[in-house]
């Protein structure tokens, strides 16, 4: 594989999670330059001191690249453009991706002597800010090598190693439809609390000691839900698309996860009643909606 030759790194997707990786290695003393469609995008990391550019292919063989993209498609379409020209050595895609791309992906790379690696990340806006995040990672031995400067510096060295390319993606998504499927069951649980006469803060706090407690019922709902602020900064729209994409990759090897697929519809219904951009954690308005401040919807999602 191509040998380090500096500490450039491009990261490309500049929202809310690539705009905070992208500040967190520049304060690390990365050379950094972002890349954004979006002029707003770009203007908020150039205010955080970060260089960008305009180019996709302007950027092209530089060492090292973080993707923090919203699909696999255009996961597919950016890493052809940024090994056009020699000298890459590493990309790491924090994109919730699929596994069949990450795989193509990976052969792309080794062909042109790069590395390539799925590391899906969780920690949220927070954990990008502060170089906390942990990643589930997909790659051989070699790529998880050559990116693993840039692992340490996103997340402290807390990531798994899950196996080949691809793996990371599939265990991310399984991780992303068990919070899902959480985020619900908790909400209902607490609206059936508030409905015997119980505070749903005192409830989950009893139940986050017991053996049903989770981050969920510890922290999300506390912090998100019962204060009625909704504001995590990880969309509904996101979520509705991960579950979902978790049942499709199940059902592609034969699996029939029924429960899971039930979970996955119900985010879909929220999706419909709430649109995209709406706050993740606002799914505790349709399936509980006398916890939350912000109550039931009722007005027409924003598409």
């Amino acid at each position: 594989m191509n040998q380090p030759t500096s500490r450039r790194i491009a990261v490309i997707g500049l929202g809310a999670m690539g705009g905070a990786m992208a500040a967190t290695l520049h304060k690390a003393g990365w050379d950094v330059t972002g890349f954004d469609p979006s002029e707003a995008a770009r203007k908020s990391a150039a205010d955080a001191g970060i260089s960008t550019t305009d180019s996709l292919p302007g950027i092209a063989g530089t060492p090292y690249a973080v993707l923090s993209l919203p699909a696999a498609s255009i996961v597919e379409t950016t890493v052809p453009q940024l090994l056009a020209a020699p000298g890459t050595v590493a990309i790491i895609d924090t994109t919730t991706s699929e596994p069949a791309t990450s795989k193509h992906m990976a052969q792309l790379a080794a062909a042109q002597g790069a590395a390539f690696i799925d590391a899906p990340v969780s920690g949220g806006r927070d954990g990008a800010a502060t170089g906390t995040l942990s990643a589930f990672v997909g790659a051989t031995d070699a790529a998880l090598e050559a990116a693993g400067p840039v692992l340490q510096a996103l997340t402290g060295g807390n990531f798994s190693h899950i196996g080949g390319p691809g793996s990371g993606n599939v265990v991310k998504l399984l991780n992303n439809v068990l919070a899902a499927a959480n985020l619900a069951s908790v909400g209902e649980a607490l609206g059936v609390a508030k409905a015997y006469g119980i505070d749903p803060a005192t409830a989950a706090a009893s139940i986050s000691g017991a053996s049903g407690g989770s981050k969920v019922s510890a922290n999300m709902y506390p912090t998100w839900v019962l204060t009625g602020t909704h504001n995590s900064g990880f969309s509904l729209g996101l979520m509705a698309r991960d579950a979902a994409l978790a049942v499709e990759i199940a059902t592609r090897i034969g699996e029939n996860p029924t429960l899971l697929t039930a979970v996955a519809n119900q985010w879909q219904d929220a999706l419909a009643l709430l649109g995209p951009r709406a706050d993740f954690t606002e799914i505790a308005r349709t399936v509980a909606p006398a916890i939350t401040p912000a109550g039931a919807p009722t007005t027409t999602p924003t598409a």
